[in-house]
């Protein structure tokens, strides 16, 4: 799977969390400050994010990503 796609399913995925529109979500986005992501919802992207590309992420870490270019550099890590 390359990074695009990999790219695209994230994005996909905090949209379906956060109920925001998949298109204004940016390469860059961080989580809480752009996108408006509390602690909560924060947890439930990594679950989320677990399930779409069924992993198991080690959550400290998983929860100190925080921008959607993190986020697919640390998915992809899970999946090569």
């Amino acid at each position: 799977m390359d990074r695009v796609e990999i790219q695209n399913r994230i994005k996909k995925v905090i949209s379906k969390v956060l109920n925001i529109n998949e298109e204004s979500i940016g390469d860059n986005a961080n989580f809480i400050f752009d996108l408006g992501a509390d602690s909560l919802q924060s947890v439930e992207l990594v679950a989320a994010f677990e399930e779409e590309f069924n992993i198991e992420m080690e959550e400290d870490k998983a929860l100190e990503v925080q921008t959607v270019a993190d986020a697919t550099e640390f998915i992809s890590q899970y999946l090569k």
